[in-house]
C-alpha cells in the first residue's frame, strides 16, 4: 500500500476491525519510512452491473459518484460518514442481489432517494431536487408536501390519520 505522504510502499499494519456487517475491513496503517499512520478500506469486489444513462450510454457502476451525490445532498447536514457508508454499503448490496448486467440510473436515484429519505429528510430533499430536475417551485413544493405527509404518494394523502 503506498503512503499518501511519501509515496513509500512498505508499511504495517496498526490496528484491523470489521465494518459494515463484515463486508469490508478497514485497516490502520503506519508507513515504515515516515512513519505517518493512513486508513484503508478492503472491501469484496462483486461483479459491478452496467449502469443505463437517461441517453442510453452505459457505463460501469462507479461507487465513488454516488457517494458524491450523497455527500452534496449532506453537505453541513448532522449525518455521519459511517451512516453514508452504510447507506452505499446497502444500495450496492440490493443492486448486486439483483443479479442484472444492467441497471437504469433511474433505478440508483429512487434506490438511493429511499434511503436518504429515512435517513435525512433535507438530505432526501436535495437530492430529490437534482435527482428528478425540478422545473419549478411547484414541482418542488409537491415532493415536500409528500414528504410531510399532506400529498398523495402512493394513494394515500395522510388524512386518515
Amino acid at each position: 500500500m503506498k503512503c499518501p505522504a511519501c509515496g513509500d510502499l512498505e508499511s504495517r499494519v496498526v490496528d484491523s476491525r470489521l465494518i459494515s456487517d463484515g463486508h469490508a475491513i478497514r485497516r490502520r496503517r503506519q508507513c515504515s519510512s515516515c512513519g505517518r499512520r493512513y486508513t484503508t478500506y478492503e472491501r469484496i469486489q462483486e461483479f459491478a452491473p452496467l449502469v443505463v444513462k437517461k441517453d442510453g450510454r452505459r457505463e460501469m457502476y462507479d461507487r465513488g459518484k454516488v457517494m458524491a451525490g450523497v455527500q452534496k445532498a449532506c453537505e453541513k447536514r448532522p449525518v455521519p460518514r459511517a451512516d453514508l457508508d452504510l447507506l452505499i454499503d446497502d444500495l450496492e448490496r440490493t443492486l448486486f442481489e439483483l443479479g442484472e448486467e444492467e441497471v437504469d440510473s433511474g433505478r440508483i436515484g429512487e434506490e438511493v432517494m429511499k434511503r436518504l429519505r429515512d435517513l435525512d429528510k433535507v438530505a432526501y430533499v436535495r437530492f430529490a431536487s437534482v435527482y428528478r430536475s425540478f422545473k419549478d417551485v411547484s414541482e418542488f413544493l409537491d415532493e415536500l408536501k409528500v414528504l410531510i405527509g399532506t400529498g398523495k404518494d402512493d394513494g394515500t394523502s395522510g388524512e386518515d390519520e
